[in-house]
């Protein structure tokens, strides 16, 4: 007989600022919550309006090493490059995943357009962890652009598939971990039960509006974390209401992290930073 899961806790998003483009609410990583592992991060930024014809903002070179970072856009358009010769600009609905593993050294900043016109910039950002046998594996960079996400209606709500499946759908991320992770829109007072897998553990983002699960509700700029015990969850839409399902396969090893590194020792973060000091990790081209 399937169970449905109960919800945990509901965090709130604490504001904080990320270089000088990125006005952040994160409910995690914080004292305050149990973490979704292997989810370590959630940043959202926005919605903010930025005035047209300004500098490009943003997050200047830094680097990354032991995890991947996933962004997704809702509105606005970013551009990225990194030390691996990648390139890309994210519009809305289009996803970013970059597997830092041994390193990698980026920027992420308004794209120049998007900085010269003006315009409301909202984003999620994600650090998902890696086993630490992946940790020093090559970089990766998978440009998912919105056509590429597969994207099926449920009960009268929308299921943006990212990674991961939902029913026989495949989402285009590949991971080295399984996870599943969707961008789900739903209008007010629908309802749509959601399949949470064996094994899997799970938290709810809320983007925007409001929902209800069991006797919770969670509103805007609020992280839901799930117990273990139950194979769904029934979500209630309170209004139209945007949210992230982030579920997966916990990685059960020692995290020790430092700024933009996350691996297992205290040593190997040590060693992680005299790399990037000594150059190792690279370095960005002067921007065109």
């Amino acid at each position: 007989m399937s169970k449905e899961r109960k919800v945990l806790q509901v965090v709130d998003g604490y504001p904080k600022q990320v270089g000088d483009g990125f006005e952040i609410h994160s409910p995690m990583p914080s004292a305050r919550i149990r973490q979704v592992s292997l989810f370590l991060l959630l940043d959202h930024a926005g919605p903010t309006d930025y005035a047209p014809g300004q500098q490009q903002k943003g997050v200047d070179e830094h680097p990354h090493r032991g995890f991947e970072t996933v962004t997704i856009v809702y509105q606005g358009r970013l551009e990225h490059r990194d030390s691996a010769g990648n390139y890309g600009k994210i519009i809305p609905g289009g996803i970013q995943w970059m597997t830092a593993a041994s390193s990698v050294v980026h920027e992420e900043k308004h794209e120049k357009e998007f900085s010269k016109k003006g315009g409301t910039l909202e984003m999620i950002q994600l650090w998902v962890n890696l086993p630490a046998k992946y940790k020093m594996s090559e970089p990766k960079y998978q440009d998912i652009t919105p056509e590429k996400v597969k994207e099926i209606e449920v009960d009268h709500s929308l299921v943006r598939i990212i990674a991961g499946s939902y029913n026989e759908a495949e989402g285009p991320a590949t991971t080295y971990t399984p996870l599943d992770l969707f961008d789900i829109r739903m209008s007010a007072n629908k309802t749509l039960k959601l399949p949470v897998k064996t094994g899997y553990n799970l938290g709810m983002y809320v983007v925007k509006g409001s929902i209800n699960v069991g006797n919770k509700t969670i509103g805007e700029a609020q992280m839901a974390v799930f117990d273990w015990d139950g194979q769904y969850v029934t979500v209630e839409a309170q209004e139209d209401t945007m949210l992230l399902f982030l579920s997966g396969v916990p990685i059960n090893e020692p995290v020790a992290n430092y700024g933009p590194f996350i691996l297992n020792n205290p040593d190997e973060l040590k060693q992680a930073i005299e790399d990037y000091q000594s150059g190792k990790m690279g370095s960005l081209a002067a921007p065109v």
